[in-house]
Formats: C-alpha cells, structure tokens, sequence
C-alpha cells in the first residue's frame, strides 16, 4: 500500500484561471504570470547608482514628459536618469498604493489538500481584496430547515427589513450574512503572511480547490490616459524637487551677459504645492472609498 503524504507548505499554485472568464493558463505557475505591463511592481524604488538605467516604453513617456515640460531640448535640464526613473518610480508606486476600482483584477489557483499556505506574486498581494475559498457559487445558500435559513429569516423579522429599507440596513445585512457564512464554514477566511504567503482557513481536504483571488493592480497597457497623465505629472512634481535641489547649490552661473540667476528655490516650492494638490486629487476622486465591515 503506498502512503500520500500531505504536501509541505509553502506551495508555488499553479494558474487555473487568470484575468476574466475566458483567460485559461492551466499549467503555469502563478509567481510566473505578471499582468501589469511594463510596471514591475517588484522592481518598483530599487535603483542603485551602480545599476545600469533602463526606460521601458511605459517609463520613457513618462521621462519624455518631464524633461519637455523642463523645457529640454531649449534649456538644459541637470537631472541623470537614475534622478528621472526614482520620480517615475514614485509617481507610480503612489499610484499602485491607491488603486481604484477599475484596476480590479482576478486570478484563479488550484489549492492541494492538506496544505493552506501558498506563494503568491507581489503584485497580487500588495492590493489584494478578497480571497473567495470554499464558496458555494451560483447557487442557493440557504435552504428550508438549515440552520443559516433560520438565522436569515430571522434577520428579517428582527430589523423589520420589509418596512423603511435604508442603505445602511443594506450594509449591516451583508455583514450579517458574510459572518453566518464563516462560521458555518460555507466560506473560508484568509490571511497575508509577510506580504509573500497567502494562508487559508480550513485547511484544504480534496485533492485540489479553486481559490479565486480579487485584487487591484494598474496594467500600463490599459490604463486610463487621464490617470497616465497623472503620473507624468506626479513625476514631473518630485523631479521638480530634485532638480531645485540641485540649483539651489548656487545661486548665480557667469554667463557673457553678466550671470544667470538660477531657480532652485522656485522648483522646490512648486513641487511641494503640485505634490500636494495632486496627492488631494488621487484620495478624493481616483481612490475608492472606505469599505466597513462589522466582521
């Protein structure tokens, strides 16, 4: 008789499923399947000064647009491509950090019985929404008899639901029913181990289970121009403080006319104020807002 022996965790899951319906990757390793474009969210703020610089086609229209409105190739502008990839890198981490909706992303993995804890890609982690695992989907969840039916209609008749429905009386029943459904373990929980693992409750016991990740994540070959345009100016802002930085070393450059007065002090009070005001546009109007939950 040969004995199985449970899988020992961590596991790399392979992709059952990835970004909608009709995306089948069956075979390929989740760590391995990047959805993002040219971001790369794991290469995102680690430049070095002995790196070799590289601009993928994302980046350079971002470079492009910062240099320009510097006023290059008319003026000179004293900023090294290391300086212009960390305003690139900021611009669009501080994107990343504040996802909205419309970055919503799905992928779908095998999970293995006998093991909850799973590698699972940064990108996926960093804005991860929910985790759906031993769900029961399109279908009923509560028949006649069962002990969710009753606490359902139970619900109801305690809130007097049917008279003066209001929206926060919608919010409290969804909360309610996400809670019956976890203890009575028709839907499992999750946790983010170290930003790398994904750990699920309860432990798996067939032999595979899809779990299906919701997450948001901004791909460069989809996004809005709007919010491409919000980079570049982001970027623009934090290169603006660079490069005041720099020509608030001096003060005055000899020049056959009798001296160029330098605007250091001027880009570094503009880039505070841009920054600013650009950082009020992404939580107001681009940032979903809050989410509550009773459980």
């Amino acid at each position: 008789m040969v004995h199985q022996t449970a899988p020992v965790g961590p596991l790399r899951p392979k992709v059952a499923s990835y970004g909608d319906s009709f995306g089948t990757f069956k075979g390929v390793y989740l760590t391995d399947q990047v959805s993002t474009g040219d971001i790369d969210q794991d290469k995102l703020n680690k430049n070095t000064l002995v790196d070799g610089v590289e601009f993928n086609a994302f980046e350079t229209t971002i470079k492009d647009y910062i240099l320009s409105k510097l006023g290059h190739p008319v003026v000179r502008v004293e900023l090294a491509p290391l300086q212009l990839k960390i305003a690139t890198d900021e611009a669009t981490t501080k994107l990343s950090y504040h996802a909205p909706v419309w970055t919503k992303q799905f992928a779908t993995f095998e999970a293995s019985g006998g093991c909850n804890l799973y590698e699972i890609p940064s990108f996926i982690l960093n804005n991860l929404t929910y985790v759906v695992y031993k769900k029961t989907l399109l279908s009923i969840q509560s028949q006649a008899g069962t002990l969710e039916f009753d606490f359902f209609i139970k619900y109801f008749q305690d809130n007097h639901l049917f008279g003066g429905f209001q929206v926060g009386e919608f919010y409290l029943l969804q909360s309610h029913l996400e809670m019956m459904r976890k203890v009575l373990s028709q839907e499992g929980s999750f946790d983010i181990i170290n930003n790398k693992y994904l750990q699920i409750s309860p432990k798996p016991v067939q032999p595979t289970q899809e779990v299906i990740l919701e997450y948001r994540a901004i791909d460069s070959n989809t996004i809005h121009p709007a919010y491409r345009n919000w980079i570049q100016k982001y970027a623009l802002a934090v290169a603006k403080g660079i490069l005041g930085e720099i020509r608030s070393k001096y003060t005055m450059l000899p020049s056959p006319g009798g001296g160029a007065q330098l605007n250091g002090a001027a880009l570094k009070q503009e880039s505070v104020q841009e920054m600013e005001l650009l950082e009020q546009q992404l939580i107001q109007e681009i940032e979903d807002p809050p989410v509550f939950s009773t459980f």
